[in-house]
């Protein structure tokens, strides 16, 4: 019986690559020991079968970025989520035809992350020109949330919170507020400070009971499920 070597040297003498080559090719999730995909190239092999699926390229993983609809719940946090990020919580109907590698959940940022008590649409990215995006230009990035409310709306309320109130003593900025329905509103705007929209609620008579984002920018939530996530499509932009 052989000693135990890392499967990046066997796949190097199997197919007479070089170790590095042999290395994208396991976190590319091309390489199967008895059958089995293993994506890391520090397994140790020893008389076990090693293949190489036929259609391998030899490319390195590109990074990604999720969609998590995650629970209006206060213990929620990057941590708490990024341990919900697995095979089995992503959406059925997942469009991207991006095939799901352990390396995806690795590295990832928290982009916009939404304040306690709110639930909806989350970013994670490995990708530093979305951290970027959603970082440098978050003032200007419109973002779209469900709001429950209770309450008995003031005399122009709509009005007002459409445009004409103040957070943290300064004046907002016109941001779009309409009614969903008789219990909800909706809230379109750019910016957002935490605290902000509740705040505006009770400006106008109103209280918040519960908070859903459903956009941010050009990039909806749409139907992902409670506590499932998708890939970002490569069309799809912030």
């Amino acid at each position: 019986m052989s000693d135990p070597i890392r499967l990046a040297k066997r796949l190097a003498e199997l197919v007479h690559c070089s170790r590095r080559e042999a290395e994208l090719y396991i976190a590319g999730g091309w390489v199967m020991v008895d059958g089995v995909v293993v994506e890391e190239p520090q397994f140790m092999v020893a008389e076990q079968k090693v293949d190489l699926h036929p259609d391998a390229v030899l490319v390195p993983v590109e990074p990604v970025t999720i969609l998590f609809h995650q629970s209006p719940d206060v213990e929620m946090n990057a941590d708490t989520i990024k341990r919900l990020l697995c095979a089995e919580t992503r959406a059925a109907d997942d469009h991207s035809n991006i095939r799901l590698l352990k390396q995806h959940f690795l590295h990832l940022t928290q982009c916009t992350p939404l304040e306690p008590h709110a639930g909806g649409m989350t970013v994670f990215t490995q990708d530093f020109r979305v951290t970027r995006k959603l970082t440098d230009d978050a003032a200007t990035i419109e973002q779209e949330y469900v709001v429950q409310v209770a309450g008995e709306l003031a005399p122009d309320g709509l009005k007002l919170l459409n445009h004409g109130l103040s957070y943290n003593g300064k004046p907002l900025p016109p941001v779009k507020v309409s009614w969903q329905n008789e219990t909800h509103l909706r809230f379109a705007l750019k910016g957002v400070k935490p605290g902000q929209v509740a705040h505006m609620c009770k400006a106008v008579g109103l209280q918040v009971l519960a908070m859903k984002r459903i956009r941010i920018g050009r990039v909806s939530m749409s139907k992902l499920p409670l506590g499932q996530w998708r890939y970002l499509m490569p069309h799809e932009k912030f």
